[in-house]
């Protein structure tokens, strides 16, 4: 009995499926698009260029996200009403994302994100999260949700990353809201702008529909599961996981810039 060996197109499948899987999982587990890992993985693992990486990437995310919100809303875990003001403001965003993005040194920009960061993380460990909390819509909550989506908007087209690492701790640490109600929050929200991203991106040829539809059909698969394992977690378990997840999205944001501005430094003397 003679067996066959794998084809490259088999590999190229089962690096796609388990890049699905794991960007999936994470999405249900801490609210986000999963593009921080999926983007990434596409360029180390398959080659791809890092603007079609991030069109991929994005395309998977819709089916993604919507698996996740059905899984949050389910149990009563997503606030319409913040998700849709969050939406409002991330479309403005993207828009001025655009327009700064030749006119705002990244430099700058991305040092400014890390810092905000650490303090977002630091919060984090400090602050435990109730189950019970709840959105309050009155007085400046409608202007500070709408705010927020405007920045969020803002960063992801400059710095591209995704809505969810800065919407849901900002969401438990100055909104007070619980940690299953943030990331079911923040999957709605990110739906509408993923919708538009990818059409814009599938406009300007940045989409490998193959790839983005397998990687977004596996992480479907998991994504549920990742809301399940989120539940099961304490909110004192689940915020200290959420900060050491962005912990690790930091570290690479920060390896980055340091290897962007030693690049800048040597290329003068060359």
């Amino acid at each position: 009995m003679t067996t066959t060996a794998p084809t490259a197109h088999t590999g190229w499948l089962i690096k796609l499926i388990v890049i699905g899987v794991v960007g999936g999982f994470l999405s249900g587990l801490f609210g986000v698009g999963g593009g921080v890992v999926i983007v990434p993985a596409l360029v180390l693992a398959l080659g791809f260029e890092q603007r079609m990486a991030a069109g991929t990437s994005l395309a998977a995310i819709v089916p993604t996200v919507t698996v996740g919100v059905i899984s949050y809303a389910v149990n009563g875990e997503v606030n319409w009403i913040a998700a849709l003001l969050l939406a409002v403001g991330m479309v403005v965003g993207a828009q001025l994302g655009s327009y700064l993005l030749a006119r705002i040194s990244q430099r700058y920009l991305q040092w400014g994100f890390i810092l905000f960061q650490v303090f977002v993380i630091i919060q984090m460990f400090m602050i435990v999260p109730s189950r019970d909390g709840v959105f309050t819509m009155a007085g400046w909550g409608v202007a500070g949700l709408i705010a927020l989506g405007c920045a969020t908007g803002i960063l992801s087209g400059l710095l591209g990353v995704g809505g969810g690492i800065i919407v849901v701790p900002v969401l438990i640490v100055f909104f007070g809201a619980s940690d299953l109600v943030a990331k079911g929050t923040s999957l709605l929200m990110m739906i509408p702008g993923s919708l538009s991203g990818t059409i814009g991106n599938l406009r300007r040829g940045n989409v490998d529909l193959k790839a983005a539809a397998v990687v977004g059909l596996s992480a479907c698969t998991v994504t549920w599961v990742g809301a399940i394992v989120a539940g099961a977690l304490t909110p004192l378990a689940s915020n200290i996981l959420f900060a050491c997840f962005l912990v690790v999205v930091v570290a690479r944001m920060l390896l980055q810039r340091l290897r962007a501005d030693r690049a800048a430094r040597v290329r003068p003397q060359l």
